[in-house]
This record gives C-alpha cells, structure tokens and sequence, in this order.
C-alpha cells in the first residue's frame, strides 16, 4: 500500500497535466481549424476534471495495477469531443487536429526532462522530485507514442484517415467502432509494445536527449 500511495503521488501531477493538456490541445486545434463543437461544450480547459474519465482515467488503472502487480497499465481519458464535418478543410485539418494531442506530450515530455537536467545540476537531492521528472517523461512518451499508433479512434488513425486517397480512408475510417477493442487486444498480445511502442519511445529518448544536450553542457 505503501508503494501504491508513492507512486500515485508522484505520477498524479504528470499524468493530470498529459492527459489535460493533450485533450485540451485538441480542442484549440480544432477551434482554430473552424470546429467549435469542444469550445461551446466547455472542454477547451485546463481543468483536470473536466478530461478525467472514471472509469478510463482511475478505475481501469487501479484495477489493472493490482491484478497484474504494476507490471502492466492501461486507461483513457475522455476525449474531446470534435466535429469534423466542421472544419474548413475536413480531411487535411483533421490530421493537424489529430496531431495537436501527441505533439502536445512531446512538449511536456521536453519540459520535464529540462526540469529533470535543472534539478540534476542544481544538486537537488529530493528524491521525489527526481522521480516526477523521471515519471513526466516517461508518461508524456507513452501518450505520445501510443496515440501516434495508426489504427482509429486514435489520433495515428484519425492522422492516416487524413493522408489516404479518398477511398481508402473510407475503408479505414470504418474500423473506427471496433478499433478500441482490437486495440486493446494487440496491446494485451503485446503487439503494440513490441512492434510500436519500444522502438518509437527509443527515438523519442534520443530526440529529447539531443534537444537538451545543449542545455546538459551550459549547467555543467
């Protein structure tokens, strides 16, 4: 239990501010590409409570942490809600609306790793914020990679729906009811950790690592 109450709060704050932000990029987005569906319904906010699904969000999490020992953890937010026949130009807007998300975590996951490099050459000891740092980064790459996946509902899908001929993307865009689900499945199959997510979190790792590098050498 102990371990549990630890993990949770140093977890909490990056995963409130991924999830947040990421929904809340998508909905700027769209608002700016002419959908103003997430805008009038109260969602392009910052506030937590607004993106927390309870069972997606807490209740799935929890439940899988316990049976499977933290080795394996899943869950959703409540996703923004977004129009696209309202968009000025629906199938190319959609894939800079679908792309704000994850583009969203890839910045956060940055930030925290400029954190992470200023707490180091400030020789902050405090463990807990080390950890934080450590979690920011970790959370915001998975999001980002895990979203980039190309199979709908995710935003890769909605991104590949966007960049297919005409009738492909119809082809695709059908998946969309079922797409959780098998999802889900190539998740649990560990499909997606293997052929997906290592390697794309792998270059994300390298990517932030030459962005801050830079910064590494000025605080030396």
């Amino acid at each position: 239990m102990n371990e549990l109450i630890q993990t949770v709060l140093i977890y909490a704050l990056p995963v409130l501010f991924a999830i947040t932000v990421h929904e809340a990029a998508h909905g700027y987005a769209a608002r700016y590409f002419g959908d103003h569906t997430a805008s009038m319904l109260g969602r392009i906010t910052l506030n937590p409570l607004k993106h927390i699904d309870p069972i997606g969000t807490i209740l799935m999490p929890l439940l899988l942490y316990f049976s499977t020992s933290g080795t394996f953890l899943f869950g959703y937010a409540k996703p923004v809600p977004v129009n696209f026949g309202n968009l000025r130009h629906p199938k190319r807007d959609m894939i800079w609306v679908a792309l704000a998300g994850p583009a969203s975590n890839f910045i956060q996951a940055i930030v925290w790793a400029v954190v992470l490099v200023v707490l180091v050459a400030t020789r902050t000891d405090e463990r807990f914020f080390l950890e934080m740092a450590r979690a920011g980064i970790l959370v915001n790459l998975v999001m980002w990679a895990f979203n980039l996946f190309p199979l709908p509902p995710l935003d890769g899908g909605r991104i590949l729906v966007g960049l297919l001929p005409t009738k492909a993307a119809m082809t695709v865009s059908r998946i969309e009811p079922y797409g959780f689900f098998i999802v889900l499945a190539l998740v649990l199959l560990g499909i997606v950790g293997t052929i997906w997510l290592r390697p794309l979190m792998d270059l994300g790792y390298a990517a932030i690592n030459f962005i801050i590098t830079p910064l590494m050498a000025v605080l030396r």
